[in-house]
């Protein structure tokens, strides 16, 4: 693919929108094994909680890994040479924390309040409680919620980050892509030879809490995952990337969580599937910009992805809701699946109306504050309205105003 050829397309993201249902629906997936591992009767048999456990105990892990390098993606696919970083951030808390306080509300009314020292519960409402090495608190209240406490990292580095890589010079931009993959690899090697071993996993009793903790949880190793994002999307733009293709890129990563189960959780919940969830986010990116059919290019996947954020938040909630409302007794495997189907149902219309009318009305109303006033002024030749804000939920622009026609190498690497 020629960068000649990217700078006349005009790209939407409709690809990488639909894909990011999916991955929150693995982490639904998962949660729903855990709630039956911890004791909420679901299914007949320990036998059958067990087996549904061991089939599903990485997806929801693959699933976060992949929504991280997602979000470094997409953030700088998106961004526009004239933002700043105020403007950056205030959209980025203007889209979060609306709907993440009003699912820790949620979660605390429905089953946390009880169960949940204060303490944890303020650390899990303004997103820190990802700085200590204790589950209780990295998972208490809302267990979702705490990828959302790395994320506010992720967005509070973005500019700077962002700035530091368009300085890479176009043609060394793949080679910091292999040496942050590298990275990413390395961590939870390091994690097992330098990090006190402390107490075992409850789920995985041969994984150390506090091994783990680095590798998987505490937000600096994950900032890696994010730039990973921001590479692969400079390297895309600058018509340096090595696209395989949305398929080979699928069977990569079906593979790798083939393989997870052959490794321990440290490594089969992000180092294994990193790098085929990159491949894929690119193909999805460029097959939407080469106008290529995909499946996740629908009206309907692109509807679930534009709702799945506000899914990922509420669909524990929801789960234990629909648990309690029909009963608190052990059901057959066939019931339990139905019961699942149930939640899912409840969950998706629960994040559509989180959606429709919490997140959208928010954004749209002060996320450009710049944007009616320039739409009540006259545009003439001699002063052209300014460019609205873009970010993840951006307009679509030509890549040359992205960046793919700047000369990438202008300046040294930092």
């Amino acid at each position: 693919m020629s960068t000649d050829r990217m700078r006349t397309r005009v790209t939407r993201l409709d690809t990488l929108t639909g894909l990011r249902f999916p991955a929150a629906f693995v982490v639904f997936l998962y949660h729903a094994a855990l709630l039956a591992f911890l004791g909420v009767p679901w299914l007949s048999s320990s036998s059958a909680v067990t087996t549904y456990y061991d089939a599903v105990a990485h997806v929801g892990a693959v699933g976060v890994t992949f929504f991280f390098v997602l979000s470094g993606f997409v953030l700088t696919w998106s961004a526009r040479d004239t933002d700043t970083a105020p403007r950056f951030w205030r959209r980025r808390f203007l889209k979060i924390v609306p709907n993440y306080v009003i699912a820790w509300a949620l979660a605390m009314l429905v089953f946390a309040a009880p169960i949940t020292d204060m303490t944890i519960g303020l650390l899990n409402l303004f997103m820190v409680q990802v700085w200590y090495p204790d589950f209780a608190i990295n998972f208490g209240v809302n267990p979702a919620g705490w990828s959302l406490g790395v994320e506010a990292v992720f967005y509070l580095l973005f500019p700077a980050l962002l700035h530091w890589i368009k300085k890479i010079p176009a043609h060394r931009l793949n080679f910091w892509v292999a040496g942050v993959v590298a990275g990413i690899i390395a961590t939870p090697l390091l994690s097992t030879l330098l990090v006190p071993a402390g107490a075992m996993m409850a789920t995985e009793p041969d994984t150390s809490v506090n091994q783990y903790f680095f590798s998987y949880i505490l937000p600096l190793p994950r900032v890696l995952d994010f730039a990973l994002g921001i590479l692969v999307a400079r390297s895309v733009m600058a018509g340096r990337w090595r696209n395989i293709g949305m398929v080979w890129s699928g069977v990569l990563l079906a593979a790798s969580f083939v393989l997870g189960y052959f490794t321990p959780p440290i490594y089969s919940t992000r180092a294994v599937c990193v790098i085929p969830a990159a491949l894929l986010i690119a193909a999805g990116a460029i097959a939407d910009d080469e106008g290529r059919f995909t499946p996740f290019r629908n009206r309907v996947m692109v509807w679930l992805g534009d709702i799945s954020f506000a899914f990922y938040l509420v669909h524990y909630t929801v789960m234990v809701a629909v648990w309690k409302l029909l009963g608190s007794h052990a059901y057959s495997n066939a019931a339990a699946v139905g019961l699942m189907a149930a939640a899912m149902a409840v969950a998706i219309l629960a994040s559509w109306a989180l959606y429709t009318l919490v997140e959208r009305p928010i954004t749209r109303r002060w996320s450009n504050p710049g944007k009616k006033r320039a739409a009540a002024a006259p545009v003439t030749d001699a002063a052209p309205a300014p460019a609205a804000d873009t970010d993840a939920d951006a307009e679509p622009r030509p890549l040359a105003a992205r960046g793919a026609g700047e000369t990438v190498g202008s300046a040294p690497a930092g």
